[in-house]
């Protein structure tokens, strides 16, 4: 049996210090000119300092027009490294690895952010009475399709020119690349379009271009669904299929997670009707047993862990790394004690009593965000909120972010 303390050993970059990961969370703290800033400094350090072999970000995005919120980090051809190199040596100021989740978030860019945003297809979001928060998007063309391979390439090189010790792709949560995948969102009927193979086109080709321009020395991870979590959606099966594909492209890690905007299976328990997710801990572990036994790759689960015995459990069950997420944004030292051997360290999560779901998930969301600008500021993060208020402070604070972000579009 496999111990939280053993090292993994990748194909390609340096070995994780053991099998605790902090999963990404968006954090929203990008600085003027949507750079890391001291905040971004700071909160890593302590993260860094808590003990997980593996940190990484929140994600960063490859196209400034394209952000999923105002208060997103942009890194591109031109942007200035200083800031990155700080945060870079930050993630590893303890010792551990950090790797930048890269990321394009397709249609999933509200419409007071963009006039037009790009998906596979002209599919709208469906979000019930919140879906004109989106505007329909525009299908890509070959062209768009390629430069935005080339986004993802040019970031990923960044990251490794700044020190970041490996990037993680996002594929996940219903942006861009999991767009592609879903059969759903993804109406093609050309070669980016149609059977698995084509739909996994535009990630596939992602990773190769990233793998080429990095080299061997760097590591490349994959955010992949388990499942969407939507009738007729990107399932199971074809989350193993990709699996394997990915292998084939160079990969060295497939973090596993469920759900995009549409499905809300990322807020947690009772915010799906998939059965499979509600169980109090470790939601998509169940499901995704099935994508273990199979997988070419190591595999990294996410979602819901805040005890070391569930963590264990993850990895007793076959996965190579347990990715802790919103427990560290109460308290960022778990995986010290969890490496330590404490059974009693957790982070408890927040809970909404709010009728609507997606108003539900968003402040339960809100909470988990200013418990990270708490950590961000040097303070403790456990002091209790309510969900309703944490939403409304950052509906005011997404405001002047939202100014920000816009001027520093139109300047650019």
């Amino acid at each position: 049996m496999t111990a939280l303390d053993e090292p993994l050993h990748l194909s390609h970059g340096a070995p994780l210090l053991n099998r605790i990961a902090k999963a990404a969370m968006e954090e929203l703290l990008a600085a003027p000119g949507q750079l890391p800033g001291d905040e971004l400094f700071t909160l890593y350090r302590r993260w860094a300092a808590g003990g997980a072999g593996l940190l990484i970000t929140g994600h960063v995005m490859i196209d400034g027009r394209a952000v999923a919120q105002p208060g997103d980090v942009v890194l591109e051809q031109d942007t200035p490294l200083e800031t990155f190199q700080r945060w870079a040596a930050a993630g590893k100021s303890a010792g551990g690895r950090i790797w930048m989740q890269i990321n394009h978030p397709g249609r999933v860019v509200p419409r007071d952010l963009a006039d037009t945003t790009w998906a596979p297809s002209a599919v709208s979001i469906g979000a019930g009475r919140f879906s004109n928060m989106y505007p329909t998007p525009q299908p890509m063309s070959d062209q768009e399709i390629a430069e935005t391979v080339e986004r993802f390439a040019v970031t990923a090189r960044r990251a490794q020119q700044a020190g970041f010790d490996g990037v993680e792709i996002h594929a996940a949560h219903g942006y861009l690349l999991s767009q592609f995948l879903s059969p759903l969102v993804n109406q093609r009927d050309d070669h980016w379009g149609g059977s698995l193979r084509n739909r996994a086109r535009l990630l596939l080709d992602v990773v190769s271009a990233v793998r080429e321009r990095v080299g061997t020395d760097f590591a490349v991870g994959v955010k992949l669904n388990s499942a969407d979590f939507q009738r007729g959606g990107f399932d199971t099966g074809d989350a193993r299929d990709v699996i394997k594909m990915l292998a084939d492209e160079g990969a060295d890690l497939v973090e596993l997670s469920g759900g995009s905007i549409e499905s809300l299976a990322t807020s947690g328990p009772g915010f799906t009707a998939d059965g499979r997710t509600l169980a109090r801990e470790a939601y998509f572990l169940e499901l995704a047993k099935e994508l273990v036994v199979t997988s070419p790759l190591p595999l990294l689960l996410t979602g819901g862990i805040r005890r070391r015995a569930v963590a264990q459990e993850v990895i007793d069950s076959g996965f190579a790394v347990a990715g802790v997420a919103s427990a560290l944004a109460v308290d960022p030292t778990l995986p010290e004690q969890w490496l330590a051997g404490s059974d009693d360290a957790q982070g408890h999560p927040a809970r909404s009593r709010l009728r609507n779901k997606m108003l539900a998930a968003a402040a339960v969301q809100a909470v988990t965000t200013r418990r990270l600008a708490r950590l961000a500021a040097g303070k403790s993060s456990k002091t209790p909120y309510s969900p309703a208020v944490a939403l409304l402070l950052e509906r005011l604070l997404r405001a002047r972010r939202r100014r920000g972000y816009r001027k520093w579009l139109t300047a650019a």
